[in-house]
């Protein structure tokens, strides 16, 4: 696909107090949901759970992102109230055991992510960009932390209806404009875009996007990919979401080629590998 050329710096990085950005970092993923698509109920008791976080920790995880509420195709609807019982309890328990681990929440309710802060969580991992909560980029305005806006149509239960686009790329880079706009508008200055694999795409639409990836860094955004494990590489393999490590692996590393600063991953040590080859490489072309 040809696009209009925009000048932009890839040294454009817009640096939190939180995330350094200077080099690509590793978001370990923590879903304590029952019906998450590839590790649903694995962690739901504080001894499994504390054992991941260590681990993931251990193999350089800079975040960890903690779920409660599986935003999978179809998923089946939590109310705020069952959430935040599942979330607080865990958040809790991390605070107290990994004082200095990083802690984003993957919730598009706003008083989830206010809660969740006021235990000690840092980020606001959002998959609504705002549109399922008007309060939403209000709240995390107010709580002054950085903030995730990924790229959706829809809900979980009917975005994979909502895959028409005559031109994808474009649409899903105008819908990051308004986002963003409106994130300024509330005082949000830590912005991360993370384009929503799988989230109202069909798989050609999400190796499109992942082709296209380097086309956002115009926004002078940090970028945020998240493949691991999803039906766009086990579909593709005619295999399933527990063999799909290495297929993971490969588009972790396009992503990074393509701009990506985070990897948000259910295998940090592999991804933590993509990103020691990927400096390696950079660091080899400067010389």
């Amino acid at each position: 696909m040809n696009f209009p050329k925009k000048k932009y710096s890839s040294n454009i990085i817009h640096k939190s107090n939180l995330i350094d950005f200077s080099y690509p970092k590793v978001m370990g993923i923590l879903n304590i949901t029952p019906d998450s698509f590839f590790d649903g109920g694995k962690y739901r008791d504080e001894k499994s759970i504390l054992k991941q976080v260590e681990k993931m920790l251990c193999e350089g995880a800079s975040i960890i992102d903690v779920g409660a509420y599986s935003s999978k195709p179809g998923a089946n609807f939590v109310s705020e109230s069952e959430e935040l019982k599942r979330i607080t309890p865990i958040v809790k328990i991390l605070i107290k055991t990994f004082p200095s681990c990083k802690i984003s929440i993957d919730s598009f309710r706003s008083k989830v992510i206010k809660e969740c802060v006021g235990l000690g969580a840092l980020i606001s991992n959002d998959i609504s960009a705002g549109k399922l909560d008007p309060l939403m980029m209000e709240t995390v305005g107010q709580l002054k932390i950085p903030y995730i806006m990924m790229h959706m149509k829809g809900t979980p239960q009917t975005m994979q209806n909502k895959t028409n686009y005559k031109n994808i790329v474009y649409e899903v880079f105008n819908y990051f404009i308004e986002r963003i706009n409106t994130a300024k508008k509330h005082k949000i200055n830590e912005i991360i875009i993370d384009v929503g694999f799988g989230f109202a795409k069909t798989i050609d639409q999400n190796y499109t996007l992942l082709k296209e990836l380097s086309y956002f860094k115009n926004l002078n955004y940090p970028i945020l990919t998240g493949v691991s494990r999803k039906s766009m590489i086990y579909k593709v393999l005619n295999s399933t979401a527990s063999k799909a490590l290495n297929g993971t692996t490969a588009l972790n590393m396009a992503a990074l080629i393509n701009g990506s600063k985070i990897l948000r991953v259910h295998d940090v040590k592999e991804a933590m590998e993509c990103v020691n080859l990927y400096n390696a490489m950079v660091k080899e072309s400067r010389i």
